[in-house]
């Protein structure tokens, strides 16, 4: 029996468009491809962004005269959403490792970090999975997991978004607090080995050795309905348990052909990628290995 398999732009197709920016959205979605993933943060104003980091990334941000930003740069927590605005954020910095990620990378000079309402506004019909950026072991150099999803659901609720998001998060505190208090939203919950290795921390309370040393029963405990791992974790029967749990399972940051192909293989109902046009052209060969 085929599973179908969703087709979920990372930072919208960060290895084809500059990450987390409208022009970078705009271009994912025209791929044709199901939803694309994106990350916020809270502003000193309460505004919610589109940006990966706690801090400017000196990566890709330049200043209004087109230099290139030096560690230690400011966070995200202490400045205004209308501060944002001066900087450049539509180009990889040249020379770096980082850049050396993302060779196919196409430059939208001009770019910068958008507000989560303009990003939910650039098209009516669009798909968002929306991560909260929150780190609960560090207070105070983000919003906390519950103060950001309701920030993210009164943005999502203001432009009539919310039935096209999902929100997720490594901290689990966030997920959590809206499967309590907006059991409409979809949710999903991110795992990877260091916050399943804390994951006092990061879940806020239970262990995986409360659930057998399982993940996926831990997100089913949690309400599900996704679990989205790092693809490097999964197993063929991880997929196969967390499927008989009743979760869908979506996979990130997938790029590389081979593992597209096994993931597919073993049944996962998406992938998080920054390549989203090569999945499109895999999950439409026939030969793809569906199960």
């Amino acid at each position: 029996m085929k599973r179908p398999c969703a087709i979920i732009g990372h930072r919208g197709a960060r290895g084809l468009f500059p990450e987390n920016t409208l022009e970078g959205f705009a271009a994912a979605l025209a791929l044709g491809i199901d939803a694309v993933e994106l990350d916020v943060a809270l502003t000193a104003d309460d505004v919610v962004v589109v940006t990966h980091d706690p801090a400017l990334n000196p990566n890709l941000t330049r200043d209004t005269h087109g230099a290139w930003l030096e560690a230690p740069t400011p966070s995200l927590r202490l400045l205004r959403a209308a501060d944002l605005s001066a900087y450049d954020v539509g180009r990889l910095r040249p020379g770096t490792a980082y850049s050396a990620l993302y060779p196919n990378q196409s430059p939208r000079d001009g770019a910068c970090i958008p507000t989560l309402d303009a990003v939910l506004r650039l098209d009516r019909l669009a798909q968002f999975v929306i991560e909260l950026k929150t780190l609960p072991g560090e207070p105070g150099r983000t919003a906390s997991g519950p103060e950001l999803a309701e920030a993210v659901l009164a943005t999502a609720d203001a432009t009539d978004a919310t039935p096209r998001v999902t929100v997720e998060g490594f901290d689990w505190r966030g997920p959590r607090h809206l499967h309590r208090t907006r059991p409409d939203v979809r949710l999903a919950w991110l795992t990877r080995a260091e916050t399943v290795r804390d994951a006092a921390t990061w879940w806020d309370g239970p262990v995986p050795a409360d659930f057998g040393g399982s993940v996926p029963r831990a997100v089913a405990a949690e309400g599900g309905p996704v679990w989205a791992p790092d693809h490097n974790d999964l197993t063929h029967a991880l997929v196969d348990e967390a499927h008989a749990l009743g979760l869908q399972v979506i996979p990130w940051t997938v790029n590389d052909p081979a593992d597209m192909r096994r993931l597919i293989g073993w049944g996962v109902d998406g992938l998080v990628t920054d390549r989203p046009d090569r999945a499109r052209a895999i999950v439409a060969d026939a030969s793809a290995p569906y199960r």
